[in-house]
This record gives structure tokens, C-alpha cells and sequence, in this order.
């Protein structure tokens, strides 16, 4: 660890962007083969019950930084343009620093403005194709490191993300057309291995390692992508709900976030994405060689989450932002360094979320948790400490226009039932995730389960009882009420 006197842990955040919960072969995924991560879960310890309370990049992350509910850090929908650091003070990277720990960010950070540290000593960038940056300067190397180093590399000086044709947020795929040194997954944790040897070593450190990928682009190395693509991927589900909204269907578009695909496009998509994560998991291999070559591996807390998930085609949803257990649902894994006590190799069933990540860090670093945190350390869960109660549920939510009107689509759940509204239409649904986990069976309308709804509604009720929208008049949901993607009235970004 250091070579001073400071005993307190190393700690490494790993983050992948747009990683379903359920994409682990530890998980029982039958498709998806995540070695490296899977010894993760077998040295430490996994949540089945993770979720992204606004499952898109922005409000994702700031529930990352600051431990916050959306109902705290008052993000509830996608928003470029929004100052994170005045807007957010008070960060987990900000409160380790204060304490001691070198902080330092590789990879996607998706804050504006694109250079904002937020708490971190230093930032090397890579967010990938942003629209709201690029369309601003054409020298989109200013803005990602990565983009300027790949420029610097032999015969690259004219190279470009857009190279291989593929856009951030479609259903396209396509092997990556450049040496596998130089794709981002791994050109992120080569820099991270190198930033591993140029650390002070007299403090302990904290590395936010942050991918890109499996985000769109669906562009893993060839050999990643014809693993995926000559095995059976299956077939997306679809539920018995989802006639009811064909009027919004926009089918074969390759960016629609609502429609059908053809069956051709949706496999090399799969062959894509699943692609996307063997790959980031062979690099984390890669990485944790690295840790143990420097002596760190015994020193170090890993924690490996997502900030949000993929539909990939289920329910005909493509990307995010759905309350759906696709987008919602993310991978928790946590490995305490060798020594310290923990429940290794176990699967917890407590719902927990991505505003649990900063108390958790800082209960292991033996860090003060600020008041202003809201999420709750899971370092008691980690060592099997059983007699704390914990929540009993979630609430969810995030602004989408994706059934012709913008709405709120709020949901609350347990890991084992699951009541979603959507606030424009003010349509119910009703999910059993025991006996239906692919929530292919609405039972909101099933007469046998209206006391079980009520309850449900009901909890939905309180959570949004407080909120200046109006969404709730004399114990009732109300629908048709206007949205916002923050706490104060501001314009709707749709993407």
C-alpha cells in the first residue's frame, strides 16, 4: 500500500457504463462469459437486488459522487449543461481527497463542464462521443484525453471516434477497426496501469476506473465480437403488455429507443454488446495483474457497479431510462482486501443502489460520511452483520418521452415485486419478479392481486407525497402533471 505509516485501504471504483445486472455468467446469464468478474464475486461479495434509481449517464452519476437520492440531489432525468460542482459540493473523490487519499479519475466522467475535476486531484477524460461537447468544438480532442493520445499513436494523427461509422446511442454493431491497444477499453487501463506506477506512494490512493463501454458504440475487438456472434444469443422478451403501446412504435430505426428490430440486427447487436463486456472483463484481469505486480492486490477495495443497464431489444426497448429491470438493474460487487472480514463469494438479496456506493467507500476508508449523504454504507452486509434492518424498497424514476408525450416514469420495488406509473398517462403495471423476472406479465389488472397493488401504490404515493410537481392530491396518484429533469423548472433535453 503506501510506504508511509497510513494503513487505511487503497480503493478502486470501477464503473462500466450501460451493464445490465444480469449480464455476469456468475449471475446465471446464459449467454455472457465474465470470468474475471465472476472470481470477483467468488473473492467478495455480490447484490442481486442493485439498481440505478435515474438509469442515464448524468443523474446516475451524480448519485455515484454524492450518495444521493434523485429526491436529494434533485436530478431527475437527463440534462447536459448543468454545472456538477456547483451544483453538487460536496462528492465522495472530494471527501477522501480532504482526508488524505490521492484521487484520481481515468475514463468517463460525463459532468459539465467536460474538464471539471469534482473532487478528484486529476481527470484523464474519456467520455466518449458526447453531443452536447462535440457540436460545441470540432477539436473534440480538447475534451478527451483518449482521443488526443489514440491522434499521437503511429499512422492515427487523422483518427477519429466516428471512424468506424457506428453512432453512441444506435443498435449497430461492428468489430472495432483499429489494434486492440488502441481501443478504449484498453487504451483506459493501460493508462490506469501506468498511473499506478507515477502514484504517491505515500498516501493511500483512490482510482475511479470508469469505461466507456458496453455504451454504444458496439464495437468490441474481432475476436470478442465473433464469440458473440456465432453463439445463440436468444431472443428478446416481450411482454403481454406491450401491444398496448404500437401507436408509439418506431420500428427499424436504428436510434429508436421504442420499435422493433430485425431479428439480424438485434443478434450482431447482442454479439456486440455481450462482446463490449468480455472484453472490459478480460482488461480488469489485466488491471488487477498489474495491483498485485505492484503489491497493492492485498491493500486494495474493489467495487465494480454500473450506472444504469441496456434493454437490448426486450419489450422492443432499446437503451435506457425505463424503470424496467433491463435499465434499472445493475452489477454490485464489492472485495474487501485479503484479511479483513467478509462474507466471501455471496450473493446478497438486499435492494440496494448506486447512492450506497459513496458510504460504503467511505466507511471502509474510515472516513467521516457527510450529512448531506443520504444512501447507506453496506460494509455491515459485506462481513454478514445481519441484526441492522435495511429499506425495504426503492423508488426510481426518470423523465422519458419515448410513448409520444415526456413523462416521469416512476417505479418502486423490492428485488421481488415491482409498481410502475407512468405520470402522463397515468398507466399502472404490476410485476411479480419472483415468478416473472423478465416482467413479461403485467398483473395490474388481475383481480387476485389488488390488495398487493394497493400496498404498492401506495408506497409510491408516500415517496412522491412531498414533490412540488403535484403528482399526488388526497392520497391519490395524479396524472397528466408537468415534469422536470431537476428540482428547480428547467427545459426538457430530449434525446
Amino acid at each position: 500500500m503506501s510506504q508511509g505509516s497510513d494503513k487505511r485501504p487503497n480503493i478502486v471504483l470501477v464503473c462500466v457504463d450501460q451493464m445490465r445486472g444480469d449480464a455476469l455468467s456468475a449471475a446465471g446469464h446464459p449467454v455472457v462469459r465474465t470470468p474475471w468478474l465472476d472470481e470477483l464475486v467468488h473473492e467478495g461479495t455480490a447484490f442481486r437486488h442493485a439498481y440505478s434509481a435515474t438509469p442515464t449517464c448524468v443523474p446516475a452519476r451524480v448519485a455515484l459522487f454524492t450518495g444521493q437520492s434523485q429526491e436529494r440531489h434533485g436530478r431527475y432525468g437527463y440534462r447536459e449543461g448543468v454545472p456538477f460542482t456547483q451544483a453538487h459540493p460536496v462528492t465522495l473523490q472530494g471527501c477522501l481527497r480532504e482526508a488524505g487519499y490521492q484521487t484520481q479519475a481515468i475514463g468517463k466522467m460525463h459532468v459539465h463542464p467536460p474538464r471539471a475535476r469534482c473532487g478528484f486531484d486529476d481527470v484523464v477524460l474519456h467520455d466518449g462521443f458526447l453531443h452536447a461537447v462535440r457540436r460545441a468544438d470540432d477539436r473534440h480532442e480538447a475534451s478527451d484525453d483518449y482521443l488526443a493520445w489514440l491522434r499521437r499513436q503511429p499512422g492515427m494523427a487523422a483518427a477519429d471516434i466516428l471512424d468506424d461509422a457506428l453512432s453512441c446511442n444506435a443498435i449497430t454493431a461492428r468489430p472495432y477497426d483499429k489494434p486492440e491497444a488502441l481501443h478504449p477499453t484498453t487504451g483506459l487501463v493501460s493508462e490506469a496501469i501506468d498511473w499506478l506506477e507515477r502514484r504517491d506512494p505515500t498516501v493511500p490512493f483512490f482510482l475511479y476506473l470508469s469505461f466507456h463501454r458496453p455504451h454504444a458504440p458496439l464495437d468490441p475487438p474481432q475476436w470478442a465480437f465473433d464469440q458473440y456472434l456465432s453463439a445463440d444469443t436468444g431472443e428478446p422478451v416481450v411482454g403481454d403488455w406491450v401491444d398496448a403501446l404500437d401507436e408509439h412504435r418506431t420500428d427499424h430505426r436504428p436510434e429508436a429507443q421504442f420499435g422493433a428490430q430485425h431479428p439480424d440486427v438485434l443478434h450482431r447487436a447482442r454479439a456486440g454488446y455481450y462482446g463490449n463486456i468480455t472484453h472490459i472483463d478480460h482488461q480488469i484481469y489485466r488491471f488487477r495483474e498489474a495491483l498485485a505486480a505492484a503489491g497493492l492486490a492485498d491493500d486494495t477495495v474493489i467495487v465494480f457497479v454500473s450506472d444504469h443497464g441496456d434493454m437490448m431489444g426486450d419489450h422492443h426497448h432499446q437503451r435506457k431510462s425505463v424503470g424496467y429491470e433491463g435499465s434499472a438493474r445493475v452489477p454490485f460487487i464489492v472485495r474487501l482486501p485479503s484479511g479483513q472480514e467478509q462474507q466471501r463469494g455471496r450473493w446478497r438479496d438486499e435492494v440496494v443502489e448506486l447512492r450506497d456506493v459513496m458510504p460504503t467507500v467511505l466507511d471502509l476508508a474510515e472516513v467521516d460520511i457527510p450529512d448531506s449523504v443520504d444512501g447507506r454504507s453496506v460494509a455491515d452486509l459485506l462481513r454478514g452483520q445481519d441484526d441492522q434492518p435495511w429499506r425495504d424498497h426503492l423508488h426510481g424514476e426518470h423523465v422519458i418521452s419515448h410513448y409520444g408525450v415526456v413523462e416521469s416514469m416512476h417505479w418502486v420495488t423490492d428485488g421481488h415485486r415491482k409498481f410502475c406509473w407512468l405520470s402522463g398517462s397515468g398507466r399502472e403495471q404490476f410485476f411479480d419478479l419472483d415468478d416473472d423476472p423478465t416482467e413479461c406479465h403485467d398483473l395490474s389488472a388481475t383481480p387476485e392481486r389488488s390488495d398487493e397493488l394497493g400496498h404498492w401504490r401506495g408506497l409510491l404515493v408516500e415517496a412522491l407525497r412531498a414533490r412540488d410537481e403535484g403528482f399526488v392530491h388526497e392520497g391519490g396518484l395524479v396524472a397528466g402533471r408537468p415534469v422536470r429533469t431537476e428540482a428547480t423548472w428547467v427545459p426538457l433535453v430530449a434525446r
